[in-house]
């Protein structure tokens, strides 16, 4: 008898057993999926701008204004544009960001205004793009009488941008263990001193992060900057930040649905779009590359 429950025993134990390596190898497979998918697309999605764009992208297109009723010429100042309003966006919020999530990590206490602050900025991260531009129009271009300006559309564009900084720096400053506080406030330091010196040194390849994702964001939106800070054409360069500029996700807008030769700048339009993600994604490797040798020297 006792053999025999032994048996069936085993028998459970091993049917249970196979049945969670089978369970595991699914849930494995389609995790492997969900990846190749995503890769996938984004292989494709460059195959497709390379292969209607890549006819456009000469010296001249790279490094020259648009003429001839955008026909002809290049995207210079489209490419200075975005640069100067992504980099704007962010030395405006990194700061701001970085310094909400210190206040909501290490100093709020738990209670009703901090679930307040809380909602308000998953609020924010859920606005539609274009609620901002008009945000950006109502309060920077009229009411401050910045008009459309490099100044104003890198305003809104940095207003965008704070839940993710916020959100990612929450996490990277989270992840710095306690024991890292207690040992530094140990020694005499005071909290900002801690602060300073440890947890924001510590948290730096995370809050780098959030700045990578948010550049990424602000870099292709169009809705915030055609009302902001972005025109249909500019004979000159900006010299200021009150003056108005080109965007290379607007210029594709205008020559996409508003130009008088659409068909004819279809190829400007796919090399401008091509354009855009290189120029993104040399933003974002560089931001890794800076982000990798900050975690290699915290480690030594």
């Amino acid at each position: 008898m006792l053999e025999n429950n032994c048996k069936i025993n085993n028998q459970v134990s091993c049917r249970s057993l196979l049945l969670r390596r089978i369970t595991e190898k699914i849930v494995f497979n389609i995790l492997r999926l969900s990846a190749l998918i995503c890769a996938g697309a984004l292989l494709i999605l460059f195959y497709f701008l390379i292969k209607r764009g890549w006819t456009a992208i000469t010296w001249e297109f790279l490094t020259q204004a648009p003429r001839e009723s955008m026909t002809e010429g290049g995207i210079l100042p489209c490419i200075l544009g975005t640069l100067g309003l992504s980099l704007g966006a962010i030395v405006v919020a990194l700061p701001i960001g970085v310094m909400t999530s210190v206040y909501l990590t290490e100093y709020a206490k738990d209670g009703k205004i901090l679930r307040i602050i809380r909602l308000g900025i998953n609020n924010l991260a859920g606005v539609p793009s274009v609620v901002f531009g008009l945000f950006g129009l109502a309060v920077f271009c009229i009411y401050l009488n910045m008009g459309v300006s490099l100044a104003a559309g890198a305003l809104t564009l940095s207003l965008m941008s704070l839940p993710i900084i916020i959100g990612s720096t929450e996490e990277a400053l989270k992840s710095v263990p306690d024991s890292y506080r207690y040992a530094s406030l140990g020694l005499g330091a005071t909290k900002w001193q801690t602060i300073k010196k440890v947890i924001l040194p510590t948290a730096l390849p995370g809050i780098l992060t959030g700045a990578i994702l948010s550049v990424s964001r602000v870099a292709g939106e169009t809705a915030p900057i055609m009302f902001t800070g972005a025109v249909f054409f500019s004979p000159n360069l900006p010299t200021s930040i009150f003056d108005e500029v080109m965007a290379l996700p607007y210029h594709i807008y205008v020559l996409a649905t508003a130009g008088t030769n659409i068909e004819q700048t279809r190829h400007l339009q796919y090399g401008t779009a091509l354009v855009l993600i290189v120029l993104v994604f040399a933003v974002n490797l560089m931001a890794i590359i800076i982000r990798s040798k900050l975690r290699k020297r915290m480690k030594l």
